[in-house]
């Protein structure tokens, strides 16, 4: 018989459970507990009276003098001017049409983000619905009313211009990668010239190049509406940029695999195609999507050259009299939106990753 009983000992409650995890990260020694301490103060002073003029004592609905006597922030604004924001001079009667618009955008990147689904049929999916796209806001087709491109802006405008230059740049990025590497020294120096072009100018001198300087090119009487010219120079900017990153995750990838293609059989193209630009393009995914969120942001430059996207329909809708002076609430509303299509850009990329990537997901890596 045993001198010894077992007993099962569980560890101090102080030390596992919600109280284990607040000991760990917030007051693991004298200098984290001081500063969570003042974190915790500071957070103690701003949030509440935060939270009183965000909820409390926001005015929701009404009119611009209602929100003046109250002290809280003015969402009667948005209330108010969402359409205009939203969608900026088109015809009101067919704001239907670019919300269908929007939806349709946001219905395509949500189904795009399962990779089993990234075949040829995705893509002829993409045009089909960026034709549909283009009949639902310019119309004169299936009774719709004839809208000139003139007249779009808001949301709408943002997702065409960033989505449709996303789209457009990527596989023009990689021609001008591979360009660059091209042992034939004319296509080299052609590649190089236009990188380091275009990186050496801002966008916005892009934007008035193409729509000032462009049409003194082009024959007498043929001409090219401003959006497109708008998107030419962000697709051209774009591209520019995904080139460099592009190229950098080529010469990450050491000469072996490419001596390995050779030895399989493989020809220079199918090992291009098979082995040597799936791996490279998965190495560089965050800096990928880091251009894309600025490619997104960068969309509210084409106001210099007369085109109102999000951000300038709602300053627009600032200078009306009655709703001066409520910027805050017009500004924050426009942020929410950019961080929700920003964010989730990003946290697709992490997704991304880990799919491609599984042993990072293993050692917890890109959380």
């Amino acid at each position: 018989m045993s001198l010894y009983k077992k007993i099962d000992m569980k560890p101090p409650i102080a030390s596992v459970g919600p109280l284990g995890w607040i000991r760990r990260n917030l007051f693991d020694g004298w200098f984290n507990s001081l500063l969570t301490i003042v974190v915790l103060s500071v957070l103690w002073s701003v949030l509440p009276p935060l939270f009183r003029w965000l909820v409390t004592d926001a005015v929701c609905t009404g009119t611009a003098e209602d929100c003046r006597d109250a002290s809280g922030a003015c969402w009667a604004f948005i209330t108010e001017n969402y359409r205009f924001i939203l969608f900026g001079f088109y015809p009101y009667e067919s704001h239907w049409r670019p919300a269908l618009a929007i939806v349709l955008f946001v219905a395509m990147l949500i189904y795009s983000r399962d990779m089993s689904r990234w075949r040829r049929a995705l893509a002829a999916l993409w045009v089909a619905v960026l034709g549909g796209i283009a009949v639902l806001m310019y119309g004169g087709v299936f009774g719709l009313a004839r809208i000139q491109d003139n007249v779009w802006g808001g949301l709408p405008l943002t997702l065409l211009l960033s989505v449709v230059g996303i789209l457009a740049a990527y596989p023009f990025g990689i021609v001008l990668a591979l360009g660059r590497r091209s042992r034939l020294p004319v296509i080299r120096v052609v590649c190089v010239t236009y990188i380091e072009a275009i990186r050496g100018v801002p966008l916005i001198s892009l934007l008035f190049m193409a729509s000032v300087m462009f049409p003194l090119f082009l024959p007498e009487g043929i001409t090219f509406n401003k959006l497109l010219r708008a998107q030419m120079a962000i697709i051209l900017f774009a591209a520019a940029y995904l080139a460099e990153v592009i190229r950098g995750g080529l010469q990450s990838l050491p000469r072996g695999h490419a001596e390995a293609a050779a030895a399989l059989g493989l020809g220079a193209f199918q090992s291009l195609r098979l082995i040597i630009l799936p791996q490279a393009l998965k190495t560089v995914i965050p800096p990928t999507v880091s251009i894309f969120i600025s490619t997104f942001k960068d969309t509210s430059l084409v106001v210099v050259i007369a085109l109102f996207d999000l951000l300038h329909t709602t300053k627009a809708a600032l200078t009306n009299p009655d709703w001066m002076g409520f910027s805050t609430e017009g500004y924050l509303f426009i942020a929410a939106i950019y961080f929700v299509f920003c964010f989730s850009m990003s946290r697709y990329s992490v997704r991304l990753e880990h799919e491609l990537h599984p042993e990072a997901q293993r050692t917890g890596m890109n959380r």
